[in-house]
């Protein structure tokens, strides 16, 4: 069900009952800056085709890319930003309401219906603007690239427990289309899953063994009766589910590409040398910032772990398409050994120095390869501050959205502290000129007592 567009209100009346929160807040605040920097009539020309004429009336345009920005920003969840949207008028002045509302916007499910709705394509377009707020220093002619993990929300993955749960999912299966089975098997499955307990200790691994044998023969037995006694047309809508079960009960140890979570069956181990991790469980993402600004200008998920010189075309061009001119030089580290050239871009890896290289260019490459690694922090706030670290959002859609969404917030963050630092420096200019005219007006006022005291006492 579509819901119409509401019409935006062009009058600016003010309330007889409420003082405007224009006259409340500090104007001066890197947020309220913020909310005036950013063009809100991009989004509501872009997200309008989005909406219908008829049906119930939508939420504005402006709130919900609001509240999408800040939940980021915030690092919050669905409900909290909007529970938080109600107790902060400085929120509220973000999503262009200038009184102080009551209620919450909206419910948190609608959030998620509005990311559906606009797709990986509007939040490419909200990145986008993010990125074109930093005018100059988002076209740096020399770029680093990185790679890193986007963990998915899923446990951790073992045989046993994925056959646990296909059995019961197929029991749900089975109490939805009221079946009758030969056998449920609903005692058996409580003893092998404590055996399935610690199946790691030497004392239990043989025992832990034969019960994922059976248990993986329990859903395929499960899967033949139930198909046995369904009609045709009701077993169609259960046939990929099946399909994926059976990938799943078949699956070996040393096999590629494989299923490790049944409601996000895209995921893939990734091993990246951590001594503390040695496999994450997610989708691969790259990211593409300028070199001395630091602003993200690229992002991009991949749907299946290739080796990082495989990753830049696409990295690239995510990057050039929020830029006007395209990239010189992209500053990688050895992870991307192999390709020397993308898109016509240069790619530059750290190496030996070469015996025909002078001083000054032994010089420039220490220092540029030694700038290469502050994406490394970049990556890490990402994840500490931006919601990058665990991702929530279902499907590798999901992924996308979740990924330009921790971009867009790192560039509008780092605007608002050059703002705010901004405001500072001029203050201090301020406070600076003002105690040099306070030294000068006081240096006058001795020059006068002197000159008094000679002409009182020659």
């Amino acid at each position: 069900m579509r819901e119409m567009l509401s019409k935006s209100s062009k009058t600016n009346q003010q309330n007889l009952f409420y003082s405007p929160l224009s006259d409340m807040l500090d104007m001066n605040d890197s947020l309220i800056a913020l909310s005036n920097a950013i063009d809100w009539k991009i989004f509501e020309n872009e997200f309008s085709q989005f909406y219908s004429k008829d049906g119930s009336p939508a939420k504005p345009i402006r709130l919900m890319v609001g509240l999408l920005i800040l939940k980021q920003l915030e690092n919050l969840s669905d409900e909290s930003i909007v529970i938080q949207w109600k107790r902060n008028p400085y929120y509220q002045y973000f999503c262009g309401y200038n009184e102080m509302q009551v209620c919450e916007p909206c419910h948190s499910t609608q959030l998620v219906k509005f990311r559906q709705r606009i797709g990986k394509e509007g939040m490419e377009l909200i990145f986008k603007v993010s990125v074109q707020l930093h005018e100059n220093k988002a076209e740096e002619k020399q770029v680093l690239i990185d790679t890193t993990v986007q963990e998915k929300n899923i446990t951790y993955p073992t045989d046993g427990k994925l056959a646990i749960k296909m059995i019961h999912h197929l029991h749900k299966i089975v109490k939805k289309e009221q079946l009758n089975l030969r056998r449920t098997f609903v005692k058996e499955i409580k003893e092998h899953r404590i055996n399935l307990r610690f199946f790691k200790h030497p004392k239990k691994i043989k025992k832990a063994k034969s019960s994922i044998k059976r248990l993986r023969t329990i859903v395929g037995m499960l899967i033949r009766d139930i198909s046995r006694n369904l009609t045709q047309d009701k077993l169609s809508n259960y046939t990929n589910t099946f399909e994926l079960f059976d990938k799943v009960r078949n699956q070996q140890i040393k096999d590629s590409n494989k299923v490790l979570s049944l409601h996000e069956s895209h995921v893939y181990a990734i091993t990246k040398g951590k001594d503390h991790k040695k496999y994450e469980y997610g989708t691969k993402a790259s990211i593409v910032a300028t070199k001395d600004s630091g602003v993200i200008v690229g992002v991009v998920s991949h749907n299946k772990n290739e080796h990082d010189s495989k990753t830049l075309e696409a990295a690239l061009i995510s990057a050039n398409k929020t830029r006007t001119t395209p990239i010189k030089e992209a500053i990688c580290d050895r992870g991307y050994r192999g390709i020397k050239e993308v898109l016509g871009t240069i790619i530059s890896i750290p190496g030996t120095p070469l015996k025909k290289d002078i001083e000054y260019q032994k010089q420039s490459k220490r220092e540029k390869f030694k700038r290469r690694a502050a994406i490394e922090p970049i990556i890490g706030h990402l994840k500490s501050d931006f919601r990058l670290a665990r991702n929530y959002l279902k499907g590798f859609i999901g992924d996308q959205i979740n990924l330009l969404l921790a971009a867009t917030a790192w560039n509008l963050k780092k605007w608002m502290n050059i703002y705010f630092f901004a405001i500072i420096s001029g203050e201090m200019k301020l406070l600076l000129e003002s105690i040099n005219q306070i030294k000068l007006y006081y240096q006058i006022f001795l020059q006068l007592i002197v000159i008094k005291l000679i002409f009182i006492h020659p």
